[in-house]
Order: structure tokens, then C-alpha cells, then sequence
């Protein structure tokens, strides 16, 4: 008798990725088989990227490189159609603060109208990342603040590199 194997998505922009994603893709590895980590390559509810989804997925594997039944993969699609195509039962968010539930439970609402066999399971923040945002890390990079612990090292290098231009 074979085992399916549990596979689940944690879609995002990760423009750039931070440690709390990070931790939320450590966390999601311990509960599933594979974690499909998703890039977005466009992203309808945000703004243009500062990096581009190639950059960003190699930020994602070098910073996962340790993590067993973690890949990195952009997508263009619907997250409900990349998470069939890559035959995952899940899609693993994070969740910071109220604002993050509400905007989550809109978009699971959206996503069971689409796919009800995918269920959506979410994480809490470890609280040393609860306050952790890419567009918060971005704006103190741009302002020449500390961002050396709240990304990986290679992140933080580039991030630095494209505030000074």
C-alpha cells in the first residue's frame, strides 16, 4: 500500500525574503513531505519588484539549501492552479497581525471557490518576527538602517545595493 506523499505551497512575493518567512518555511518542512515555496513572478496586489522572480527564487534556495522537501519554483497563475500542477493539498501562509487574517480569509475564501480541495493552513509568526515585513525591511535599507538580522546576509548585501542607487 503506497503513501501519498503531503505536499503543501507557501506562495509569496518574498520581495525580499525575510527571517520570518524563513521561519515559516522551516515550520511548514516539519509538517509536510514538500514545501513548494512559491514565487510570485507578478503580483496583482502589490507594486513592481525590486528584485527580479529569478533573484528572488535563488535568494529562496540558497537561504533553504539545508532544509530537506524544499523547493523554490516562480509562478504566473492562479495559486489554487500552481498548487494542483505541483499536486499539493495546501497552501501554508503566515499570519502577523489582525490586518494579515483579514486579508487571508478573504483570499481562502476566494481560493476554496476554486479549488475546495485545497485547504488553506496558517502559521502564526514566532513572535521575534511578528513585526516583520519585506516592505519593511526595504524601507530601512533605503534609509541606511539595520537590517542585518532580519534577512538572510546575501539579502541584506543586495538589498543595500539597490537603496544606494
Amino acid at each position: 500500500m503506497s503513501v501519498e506523499k503531503s505536499i503543501a505551497v507557501c506562495p509569496g512575493s518574498y520581495d525580499p525574503v525575510t527571517n520570518g518567512h524563513l521561519d515559516v518555511i522551516r515550520r511548514a518542512a516539519a509538517l509536510f513531505d514538500e514545501v513548494v515555496v512559491a514565487v510570485v513572478n507578478r503580483s496583482v496586489r502589490k507594486s513592481a519588484t525590486l528584485f527580479s522572480a529569478q533573484e528572488r527564487v535563488g535568494f529562496i534556495e540558497r537561504a533553504t539549501a539545508g532544509l530537506p522537501g524544499v523547493r523554490v519554483e516562480p509562478f504566473s497563475t492562479l495559486v489554487v492552479e500552481f498548487a494542483r500542477s505541483v499536486g499539493a493539498r495546501a497552501i501554508i501562509k503566515g499570519l502577523r497581525a489582525i490586518s494579515d487574517f483579514e486579508y487571508e480569509l478573504e483570499m481562502h475564501q476566494l481560493n476554496r471557490r476554486q479549488a475546495p480541495e485545497i485547504e488553506s493552513v496558517y502559521l502564526m509568526a514566532s513572535s521575534e518576527y511578528s513585526f516583520l515585513s519585506s516592505s519593511g525591511v526595504k524601507e530601512l535599507a533605503t534609509f541606511g538602517g539595520k537590517i542585518d538580522d532580519l534577512v538572510p546576509d546575501e539579502v541584506a548585501g543586495r538589498l543595500q545595493e539597490e537603496c544606494r542607487r
